[in-house]
């Protein structure tokens, strides 16, 4: 291996700890109480090696939303394929999604800034948008089907997804009053009802 290929590989190595270690310390302290500073010394290495690899905290924060948007992409895409009606792969997919946001709630609260400032601006990959996009595509299949009126496919699959990501949003920022059988009946409740109203 060359010096130049060595140092190529240093650096992926230091980026990714970099980011390993953010991620470490928000799960343990919360994403409120991230600094810079505290990923340096995780890492064992000087604030300004931080800084070298990011501008700021907040591209940090952007670089890791986008591991949690592509991991939900994976995840999504894993449920869609094992069913072949679009009734089913809707069914799947909403559920992929809630399995994803409680298994992976630091991911899901940085995603989407739940009890924080949303990071990344509004740039994002094109993963940002895969779970929305698949609603609407199941939607638009289910509308065909049913030989319903397809210029409402856009406005009914964004209702779901409000209505997945809201019953989420409760229960991240209100679990210790609200019972989370309550809330996924209701999302399945919701989504049959979506169905049937297609």
């Amino acid at each position: 291996m060359g010096l130049h290929e060595r140092r190529q590989r240093e650096k992926e190595s230091i980026r990714a700890s970099i980011l390993q270690a953010a991620f470490n310390l928000a799960k343990t302290e919360g994403w409120a109480s991230l600094s810079i500073r505290k990923i340096a010394d995780a890492i064992e290495y000087s604030a300004p090696v931080v800084y070298d690899y990011f501008e700021n905290k907040e591209a940090i924060l952007f670089e890791i939303s986008l591991n949690g948007f592509h991991n939900l992409h994976i995840e999504l895409l894993k449920a869609q394929k094992k069913h072949d009606t679009p009734e089913e792969q809707l069914k799947a997919i909403v559920d992929a999604y809630w399995n994803f946001a409680f298994n992976n709630k630091e991911y899901y609260q940085l995603m989407f800034g739940l009890g924080m400032q949303c990071c990344g601006k509004g740039m994002m990959k094109e993963e940002f948008s895969s779970f929305q996009d698949m609603i609407y595509e199941c939607t638009g299949e289910i509308i065909k089907k049913n030989g319903s009126n397809p210029d409402n496919a856009c406005h009914m699959s964004h209702a779901l997804f409000s209505a997945v990501h809201g019953l989420i949003s409760i229960m991240m920022m209100r679990n210790d009053d609200i019972p989370s059988t309550m809330n996924k009946e209701t999302l399945d409740e919701t989504v049959s009802s979506f169905i049937k109203s297609l």
